[in-house]
């Protein structure tokens, strides 16, 4: 019933506040001879505190009231605990109201819209994160926002860590992700803001330098790794792959374990220590705490998009760094075919641009991997990939030419990389040295690193070029062709031998890091005494996977005809001796399939 009736903040505009009495609530400053001259003079705390009041009760007039009524219905189902209605106000009533009325400015500061909700604390912690989630995504913090993000994000972590026991608030899956994901990203916001050391004013040097452990790593790490240890999440996922039953799991877990608000945010934390490890530089550390997370379409993370996409992406970037490629194209692959097909499902989510950037990074990512490690894949992703980054990608092909090819996508596809340390701001003498001989970058300091494997397999694509012409060639023959002596060939040879080989899984082993040293290529050799002997191996087109496609998306098509409509048969031609009578018809009857949402429209079945 819920979602068929009329929210209350699509009521008329101009109607009156039914629910809240506003004069009740604000009360009635500037009455009752408050200002009387036999007054005694007020301190100046007191008199700061009613100018506060003041501008609040100013402030709180000007909101619309539609939006008064979103945030009364916003508050009693989270009062309620009613996913349904808590689902629609954040999905939809936020954003649409954001759209019309705060697209540009700052939604109601919290304080002022306290008397809406009787002043309800936890409320206004979650009203604060979406507060300043909208300030980082639409518009530029400052100090004071950052500042005060991280303070409210310490309350709410508190509130949920801290509790007597577990506490009774559920919210969705989708909003237990974002405020993991943005917790992060306005760390990782920070980090960047905070190492821009010339562009800083004297107020906020001196507030750096007095608030040293705001959004420090430290602090970030410790709330994900105990929201991991209060869930027991690991436990879990440990005891499902055992085949535990429900019973014995639930006595694993414990009281926090078994409730889905601390469950759904000990895994997402996983995913968000993935993300922070990666931010950081250690890709090892990042893959082995997404350990006991199983990468198939069956885990938990899928269902949310923007989870699953953000794991994949992280995932195979770490594969990258640690020279791991075909795991790191496996990854790639996956998770763009899931986006090439469920890109219709999403195009009304008001995530899709961001998923959509992603997966543009990703394609640059996989003609990376594709390049250093050429493999057949998907025709689906290479021609994607082909007409997106066709011209980088012969590039990259041509040995030392195309290191600035490599350089351009490493650079456009590469996280924000972050470091844990800020500028020494307590410290004039060592901030001035600081600002004298800035420390690398950290994004160009993953990008050497990158490179410097880049240039040790530069000879790779001409040698093979070479190679796949002979079955036996004599190595000065060889060495003739590259314009090198024989040293050099023998060497150009060991380098081509290591880039054929990497550590991938492929028994689909537990672990993320676990895996097998496979050949990557359909050419080898072997040197002996004077003769280099060929052997390529020519792997046949793979046709199940094509006839498999193929036959679902017949399925798909005949399903649909399926379940169409039958088209209307044309009427027969009326006799020419019935022309002066008319027969009444009755219109086709408009479908009632759809759902009636919270804020008025029609959601489709």
């Amino acid at each position: 019933m819920s979602q068929q009736r009329k929210a209350l903040w699509e009521a008329d505009y101009d109607e009156d506040l039914q629910d809240v009495d506003l004069n009740l609530a604000i009360g009635t400053y500037g009455q009752n001879g408050l200002y009387d001259d036999a007054q005694s003079r007020l301190d100046e705390a007191t008199l700061l505190a009613m100018q506060q009041q003041v501008a609040q009760q100013t402030a709180f007039a000007q909101i619309p009231d539609v939006v008064k009524r979103f945030i009364a219905h916003f508050h009693q189902a989270v009062l309620e605990n009613n996913l349904a209605e808590i689902t629609v106000a954040y999905e939809s009533g936020w954003n649409r109201l954001t759209e019309k009325f705060y697209a540009k400015v700052e939604w109601p500061e919290a304080e002022v819209i306290a008397p809406l909700v009787n002043d309800d604390q936890i409320f206004l912690i979650l009203y604060r994160e979406l507060y300043y989630r909208h300030v980082y995504s639409r518009l530029t913090p400052d100090i004071d926002d950052r500042f005060h993000s991280y303070e409210n994000s310490c309350e709410l972590f508190n509130y949920l860590l801290n509790s007597d026991g577990p506490v009774s608030l559920q919210l969705p899956e989708q909003w237990l992700w974002d405020i993991i994901d943005e917790f992060i990203y306005q760390f990782q916001s920070f980090c960047v803001w905070r190492s821009k050391v010339k562009s800083k004013t004297e107020e906020e040097l001196s507030l750096l330098a007095e608030g040293s452990q705001v959004w420090s790593s430290y602090s970030v790490l410790n709330v994900l790794y105990s929201l991991i240890q209060k869930s027991k999440i690991n436990e879990h996922l440990v005891a499902l792959q055992e085949g535990k039953s429900s019973e014995e799991i639930a006595e694993i877990v414990g009281e926090y374990g078994t409730r889905p608000l601390y469950k759904l945010l000990g895994y997402f934390s996983i995913i968000g220590l993935l993300r922070v490890h990666s931010l950081l530089g250690d890709f090892t550390l990042a893959l082995k705490v997404m350990e006991n997370v199983e990468l198939n379409q069956k885990s938990p993370f899928t269902r949310v998009t923007a989870c699953h996409v953000t794991t994949y992406y992280y995932v195979g970037f770490c594969y990258i760094m640690l020279r791991r490629y075909p795991d790191a194209i496996r990854a790639f692959v996956s998770i763009l075919n899931f986006i090439l097909r469920m890109r219709q499902y999403h195009t009304r989510s008001y995530q899709y641009d961001q998923i959509n950037k992603t997966a543009d990074r990703m394609y640059a990512l996989f003609a990376i991997c594709n390049a250093l490690s050429p493999t057949r894949v998907d025709d689906n992703i290479s021609n994607i990939v082909k007409e997106r980054y066709g011209e980088q990608f012969t590039k990259m092909s041509r040995g030392e030419e195309g290191i600035p090819a490599f350089e351009e996508l490493f650079l456009y596809a590469c996280p924000k990389f972050i470091t844990a340390n800020p500028p020494p701001y307590d410290d004039a003498d060592l901030l001035q040295a600081y600002i004298d001989e800035p420390p690398v970058e950290p994004a160009q300091r993953h990008l050497q690193l990158f490179l410097a494997e880049v240039r040790a397999q530069a000879p790779v694509p001409t040698l093979r070029s070479f190679l796949k012409l002979y079955t036996s060639l004599d190595a000065r023959k060889l060495a003739g062709f590259l314009d090198a002596d024989e040293e050099d060939m023998v060497q150009q040879l060991m380098v081509l031998k290591q880039a054929s080989r990497a550590v991938s899984r492929v028994d689909n082993e537990k672990g993320l890091l676990d895996g097998q040293t496979i050949s990557t290529s359909d050419l080898d050799f072997v040197i002996n005494q004077n003769m280099v002997h060929i052997a390529e191996s020519t792997v046949g087109r793979r046709y199940a996977g094509w006839f498999i496609r193929n036959a679902e998306h017949a399925q798909r098509v005949l399903d649909t005809l399926r379940n169409a409509p039958l088209p209307v048969p044309p009427k027969a031609a009326a006799p020419p001796a019935d022309v002066s009578k008319t027969t009444d018809t009755q219109p086709a009857p408009a479908r009632t399939g759809g759902q009636k949402v919270a804020w008025g429209s029609t959601k489709a079945a």
